[in-house]
């Protein structure tokens, strides 16, 4: 067997072994508390060119601004490193998401806000990533359509695809599939750049705020309420959602 295919099943040798998850004294929410902040996945998916990746540039940039802690997984890089044994057959376009939502989860249980830009063409794999990552994974759709990605086309990849020289390239000869619920949808080609992240950003406001009150009067009838009401005005003063979301949640 070759090293590529070795490690490509390399997982596969652990299924029906005697594996536990090892718990470990300080836990996700510890975590969150000394980060001060609720961890979470912000899932950029669209076609190449579409905007993913300098989206979610800037709404880390927005973030680590408000004091956040933050990572950003970007496709290209990932597939330097972690990924750099995988291509992009289906079979392997759907090992490198998982790979990325495993890892995803890894850093939500370390307490950071992270960012994803992935093509993930697949409704299956990010229902899986969705799946891996649990109640806090949020899904951004950059839906810029083909025919502004081509025209952007900055790494030329699009000509490559239309010549023939790139195969199984998404948008052209391999399916992008839309998805069918996402939390929040951004067209680039109708906001500028600032505009499109003032949009994520208020759409991620309003869902930590749906989220919140959702969830404010269980904690105040069954948790601390005075103390947690205290710490809720000096949040709500501040001006601080995050802090204010990681609070109430």
């Amino acid at each position: 067997m070759d090293n590529n295919l070795e490690q490509k099943y390399v997982c596969s040798a652990t299924k029906g072994s005697n594996l536990v998850w090892q718990k470990t004294d300080i836990s996700k929410t510890i975590r969150e508390q000394s980060l001060n902040q609720k961890a979470r996945t912000i899932w950029f998916t669209g076609l190449s060119g579409s905007g993913k990746s300098t989206l979610a540039n800037e709404v880390e940039k927005r973030l680590v601004a408000m004091g956040k802690h933050t990572m950003l997984l970007d496709g290209d890089n990932v597939r330097m490193g972690l990924n750099k044994n995988l291509g992009f057959s289906d079979e392997d376009r759907v090992e490198n998401i998982r790979r990325i939502a495993e890892t995803a989860k890894l850093m939500n249980d370390a307490g950071l806000i992270v960012l994803t830009a992935f093509i993930s063409p697949f409704i299956k794999d990010r229902r899986n990533a969705n799946k891996i990552i649990g109640d806090d994974y949020i899904e951004v759709f950059v839906s810029t359509p083909l025919e502004e990605c081509e025209k952007r086309d900055i790494k030329g990849l699009y000509k490559k695809a239309r010549d023939g020289v790139i195969k199984e390239f998404t948008g052209i000869s391999s399916p992008y599939e839309k998805p069918e619920n996402p939390t929040i949808t951004i067209d680039t080609t109708n906001y500028t750049l600032e505009e499109s992240v003032d949009e994520i950003m208020k759409q991620l406001e309003k869902l930590l705020w749906g989220a919140i009150w959702k969830h404010l009067f269980y904690i105040l009838v069954l948790q601390k309420p005075v103390l947690l009401l205290f710490k809720t005005f000096v949040a709500w003063i501040e001006k601080d959602l995050m802090n204010l979301a990681y609070i109430i949640l």
